[in-house]
This record gives C-alpha cells, structure tokens and sequence, in this order.
C-alpha cells in the first residue's frame, strides 16, 4: 500500500477520529437487490464493462497481500476479491487490478475502479466524498508495551486505569483511552506516533492504544531498546467499538447494493470468517482484554 513507514502513517491516518463508525450493514445502500439479480445486472454497472475493476495501493503488505501482487489471490483482500467476484459471478479473468494510492481514494470526484480495498476505514467525515460498503472487517484496538513493563504483567480493567498512556492527536486511540480506559492520570498527546513510540522507548509514557495491525507492526518493528533490537509486546485488544475497514467506491455508485449482497452471503456461508482465520490470524490470535 506505501513504503512501511509511509503505510504506518497510512494506517494511522485511517484511525484518525473524524466521524462515528457504522455497524456492519449501515454503510451500504438502502435497497437490497437479490443475488440473482445482481448477476445478471452487475455489468451494466461496472466502470469497464465486462470487467471488475478494484483497485489497491503499491505496494502492498502480508497479510493483506502477499509478495506484493494482488492478483495471485494470496492475502486476506486479495483472495475477499475473489471471493466477492466469485459470488457475483464474474470469473477470475476478469478482475482487473488498478493503483491508486491510500490518501487519494477517499478524495471527492471520479474513480477510475469499482471498489478499492486497502484496509480503509469508513469515517463519516469520508463518507461525504465517497460511498462505503459493508464492514469486512471489524477493526479493535490494542495496547502496546515495552517487554518486561508492569502493564504487560497486570493489566485488568482497573489496573488499566493507573497507567500514563500517550498517543498521536485525533486518532481512535487516543479516543479510546478517554472513552473507555478512563485513566486517572492525564494522557500525553503527541503530533506523531513516532514521537508517541519514542516516549515510550524512553519511558515517559507506560503505553499506547492503537489499532490492532497497527500495534503488531508497532511492537515487532518500531519500540526498540538502547541496542536497537525489539523491545515492544502487544499486550492484548479491547472488544470492537463499532470502527471498521469498508470497500470504497465513488460516491453514489450503485454497485455498493450488489457487494453488500456478496459479501453478506461470504458472511453467511462462514467464508468471511474462515479468510480472516486463514489470513488474519497474526491479528485475531492476540489477546483479548477489557478496558
């Protein structure tokens, strides 16, 4: 999706709170065409016809997609993609990938894809230059640590609320703590997570809240100790407040009724749910704690 570093900061601008995040089933459209219909209609909508355009960031990353090629059905939205083509009856050979990159696909204006799927969360502030599906992902968010930290070893709910948190400005995180942590002492805000990350490297802070993918990254890849080797643990993520990653397509556009259709039926016949173990496990593997 961008280099790692820019796709972090990506990621993390995908939390910034900019509207309440709908439940699943609330982005889509009002009306819900069969799936029948969809099949024999869904070409008269697509933005090259005969074919399912979706588009995604260069490049991407395992495990949303693996060896940097979305074609290879390898990945969680990689192989959804199919899944969804699949369901709609539109054969592999006719899905055609696209590039476009993270910060532009929720611009107002043109697309030049049917759906992009690139870990994107629905935002309501978003949602008024582009139209969001159903979630296929409910996204949670999780605590990060240095190894050996007290907060790695105790951390009940009321534990929780003893600890000095820091976090970047306007994200999902940081509203978290507020909202649900209710920490008794006043958390750092910081204008980055690099500095957030770096405050905790040094002790200034105990922990961070922040997305889930983003926390495994961060805690594998980012805290380090004074010899520059991994000093990060993902202690565990909270229950699901609601925010979620949605296709997106250009505002208004039709299609979003026939892929709520799709991916509703993935939901019920236990496909979603068998991707997200197959693909996702680096994720859905990490405790769960309550705040």
């Amino acid at each position: 999706m961008r280099t790692f570093r820019l796709l972090l900061a990506g990621l993390f601008s995908a939390s910034v709170l900019t509207g309440v995040a709908l439940t699943p089933g609330a982005a889509g459209a009002a009306a819900s065409p069969s799936l029948a219909t969809c099949k024999t209609t869904i070409n008269s909508e697509e933005y090259s016809k005969g074919k399912l355009t979706v588009a995604t960031d260069d490049p991407v990353y395992t495990p949303w997609f693996v060896n940097n090629k979305p074609s290879n059905g390898k990945g969680f939205e990689s192989a959804l993609t199919y899944a969804i083509a699949a369901t709609l009856g539109i054969s592999r050979s006719n899905v055609v990938w696209a590039y476009e990159p993270f910060d532009n696909s929720y611009t107002p204006g043109p697309k030049k894809f049917d759906f992009d799927i690139n870990e994107i969360s629905y935002t309501a502030q978003r949602a008024k230059a582009v139209t969001f599906s159903e979630s296929y992902y409910a996204v949670t968010q999780s605590i990060v640590t240095l190894k050996g930290s007290v907060v790695a070893k105790k951390h009940s709910p009321a534990q929780l609320k003893t600890y000095l948190y820091g976090d970047q400005i306007g994200t999902t995180g940081l509203a978290f703590i507020y909202d649900h942590i209710h920490p008794t002492q006043q958390p750092r805000v910081y204008s980055t997570l690099d500095a957030a990350v770096l405050a905790l490297q040094t002790g200034l802070i105990n922990a961070i809240v922040v997305d889930t993918p983003d926390g495994q990254y961060m805690a594998t890849s980012e805290v380090e100790n004074a010899k520059k080797k991994p000093d990060g643990v993902q202690v565990g993520q909270f229950p699901s407040t609601g925010e979620h990653y949605g296709l997106l397509l250009k505002k208004g556009n039709p299609l979003v009724g026939c892929i709520d259709v799709a991916l509703n039926t993935l939901r019920a016949d236990g496909t979603l749910a068998s991707l997200t173990t197959k693909w996702l496990n680096i994720y859905t593997s990490v405790p769960a704690i309550k705040p």
